[in-house]
């Protein structure tokens, strides 16, 4: 009988991985849902992204100003952090620990600067944006919309991807429509939570995601769901071409957000001013089940 001896490197991975968990159980019980769903190779990869993910998001939505820093401290401290992301996916370790948990993740799946870049760019775009900043309100027209959803959405799918397809053979075209799907999908969530955000987004961070209008319009809202609607439908397509223990998380949290869009799709653009839009945890409960129905069936035709 072999014994593997544990070692101070792999008790403060765990270490790491354990704090990357707890947050997500504080911020997201929708994605701590889905990710439940994933078999154990990826879960606790997706898991890290995230927590490297919301902790910058955090940073930039205002936890350090709350905490009293200036807005040329609050970019100091954005910019240590993008530092400590490179330094630690180069040399495997760093004593941050969401940022060591991310930096196993990204040296595993291969994970580079051409998806990192991106996401810390637009991070930069919204502390540029913050109301504690010199700088005016953001307001987005439609290609630095697209930009900022490509750096703060598309790449975190296109990561998840890169987890999911680490030790799958594919060929190209697999490859490329994979590559489109999880885009799509990214786009989809961060365009949804765009629409649920609009109060928080305009009254406390002075930020007009979709548009450069002060207020949208309800034709602008439904212009929005049938953009929606078709980038989910873009990422559903491809489902069965991921890994079987990837796709029942993964339509797990399409039909979630399905949910929501149709929910958004109820609610006037005055209403989403004032309340942001949610799915009973009841509800969340059955679409997961859903999911794992359905994806049970495709696998046993």
């Amino acid at each position: 009988m072999s014994v593997t001896m544990d070692t101070s490197f792999s008790h403060f991975t765990r270490t790491a991985e354990r704090a990357a968990n707890q947050v997500i159980a504080a911020y997201s019980t929708s994605f701590g849902l889905a990710c439940k769903l994933l078999g154990p190779r990826h879960r606790q990869h997706v898991r890290n992204i995230y927590a490297l993910v919301r902790v910058a998001d955090e940073l930039v939505d205002g936890v350090t100003a709350e905490a009293g820093l200036s807005y040329q401290e609050q970019c100091d401290a954005l910019s240590h952090f993008i530092d400590e992301t490179h330094r630690a996916v180069k040399l495997g370790y760093s004593s941050d620990l969401i940022i060591h948990s991310f930096a196993q993740t990204a040296r595993a799946a291969r994970i580079d600067d051409s998806l990192i870049d991106p996401f810390f760019e637009s991070m930069r775009t919204d502390l540029g944006g913050r109301i504690s900043a010199p700088a005016a309100p953001l307001r987005f027209d439609a290609d630095a919309h697209q930009g900022y959803v490509h750096g703060s959405a598309e790449v975190v799918g296109l990561m998840c991807l890169r987890v999911f397809m680490r030790d799958e053979n594919i060929d190209d075209g697999d490859a490329a429509a994979l590559q489109h799907g999880a885009s799509r999908l990214g786009a989809a969530f961060q365009n949804i939570n765009f629409l649920r955000d609009l109060a928080d987004d305009t009254t406390r961070l002075g930020r007009s995601y979709l548009g450069t209008s002060e207020h949208l319009e309800d034709r602008d809202r439904m212009e929005w769901v049938r953009t929606i609607r078709a980038q989910l439908a873009d990422a559903n397509a491809v489902i069965p071409l991921l890994p079987r223990d990837a796709r029942a998380a993964v339509r797990s949290a399409l039909s979630l957000f399905t949910a929501l869009t149709d929910k958004i799709e109820q609610t006037t653009v005055d209403e989403l001013y004032r309340s942001r839009v949610r799915v009973p945890d009841a509800v969340k409960a059955g679409l997961a089940a859903r999911a794992v129905a359905s994806t049970w069936m495709e696998m046993h035709r």
